[in-house]
């Protein structure tokens, strides 16, 4: 596979041990609007470092704050306060030209009459590069993107996907050391969106650049991504690699918007070396590490994802969280059986159970059952 160079922009000239500056660092960051007089403020506050090479993804609801951060970091807006670092220079306000970064938008913006040649050439020849390099350096990149044989096709002629890849590819062979990508999977359908996740990762890893992924849509930046900020009204609320935030959520709204995820409370009745017991029923019980420090008494809220569940006609033994209750609703997914199943004190618990050659559960709605799981998948939220 070919190998792409990072080109020379605003923050070629840092300092001595370069390689161990972010590559991309946002330094208590606030953003404000004035909307019909009153003062919004959509980012509050937020403090980051990317690593060069890193794929970050930026991930929350819409509203959260996660364009808008990204948008300054390209230089489409001033922060209100806060500094805005790349390759530990300081490019608050440097205008966006003159930032060592490109940016690809959900809307591709190919030049309709153009081929795909003369679109990814585009921005080289507007910089008055040599005939030769441009032939080389297209060459390069639509090897890359898996484009060789397609130079002549105009966009109408290409698919969603392979129109994402000419929008990379333009993007690309401008050498910027950051590539911020601002949801450009949006207007896919979902298995092209699919395979498209796997594409981006790989054309990231061949190219060796540092990617900064914005996007609302979780399997995404799980799939994608070294590391995701969880973003909420603002802040991050969770900054991790994936399997860190999937697995242990900081917070109520990273454990319910990553995926699902099963919230419950109760209170501390015994704490018994590395294990604590929390009663929810007469005959419910849920057993927590004491990974997270607790006391008798102590009201806890924790989160339990619905895989790590095992449902069963007849009460288990063992040192296991075990609560009783009924089944409320079976949904087939083909790969996996989701139950709905409602505990006595109201609260509704989903598993998920792989539909396994051995699997013996047949529960029906209105069946009572009994879901148990092991003490670490318990995993009680600050």
């Amino acid at each position: 596979m070919t190998e792409i160079q990072a080109g020379t922009g605003v923050a070629e000239t840092a300092a001595p041990g370069s390689q161990q500056v972010p590559a991309i660092e946002l330094d208590n960051v606030v953003k404000e609007y004035t909307s019909h007089g009153e003062v919004v403020r959509a980012v509050k506050g937020v403090s980051l470092s990317i690593a060069e090479g890193e794929f970050f993804s930026l991930l929350g609801p819409s509203g959260c704050g996660k364009t808008t951060s990204m948008r300054m970091i390209a230089g489409f807006e001033d922060p209100t306060q806060g500094v805005v670092r790349l390759h530990g220079q300081d490019v608050t306000s440097v205008p966006p030209n003159k930032r060592d970064v490109n940016m690809v938008f959900q809307s591709y913006a190919l030049f309709p009459h153009m081929s795909v040649w003369e679109n990814v050439a585009f921005g080289l020849k507007r910089k008055n590069v040599d005939a030769a390099e441009i032939k080389r350096r297209v060459g390069e990149i639509l090897e890359v993107v898996d484009l060789t044989g397609r130079e002549k096709r105009r966009p109408r002629e290409m698919s969603g996907g392979q129109q994402q890849r000419v929008a990379l590819a333009r993007a690309l062979v401008n050498r910027p050391r950051a590539l911020l990508l601002d949801e450009p999977l949006g207007a896919l359908d979902l298995k092209l969106r699919q395979a498209m996740q796997i594409e981006l990762k790989r054309i990231q890893r061949d190219v060796g650049i540092t990617f900064v992924y914005v996007t609302h849509d979780q399997g995404e930046a799980l799939t994608m991504s070294d590391r995701i900020a969880v973003m909420n009204d603002g802040l991050v609320d969770q900054l991790a690699d994936p399997r860190e935030i999937y697995e242990r959520p900081a917070t109520k709204f990273v454990a319910g918007f990553i995926g699902t995820s099963n919230l419950l409370s109760g209170v501390v009745q015994e704490v018994t070396g590395s294990t604590a017991v929390l009663a929810l029923g007469p005959s419910d019980r849920v057993v927590i590490s004491t990974e997270t420090p607790v006391a008798v008494g102590d009201s806890v809220e924790l989160t339990v994802r619905p895989e790590k569940i095992t449902i069963a006609t007849e009460q288990p033994a063992g040192d296991r969280s075990v609560v009783r209750g009924t089944v409320s609703e079976v949904v087939y997914l083909g790969t996996s059986n989701n139950y709905a199943v409602v505990l006595a004190d109201g609260a509704e618990i989903t598993v998920f159970q792989q539909n396994a050659h051995d699997s013996t559960i047949t529960a029906e709605r209105g069946d009572t059952v009994w879901l148990s799981w092991q003490p670490q998948h318990s995993y009680v939220l600050r």
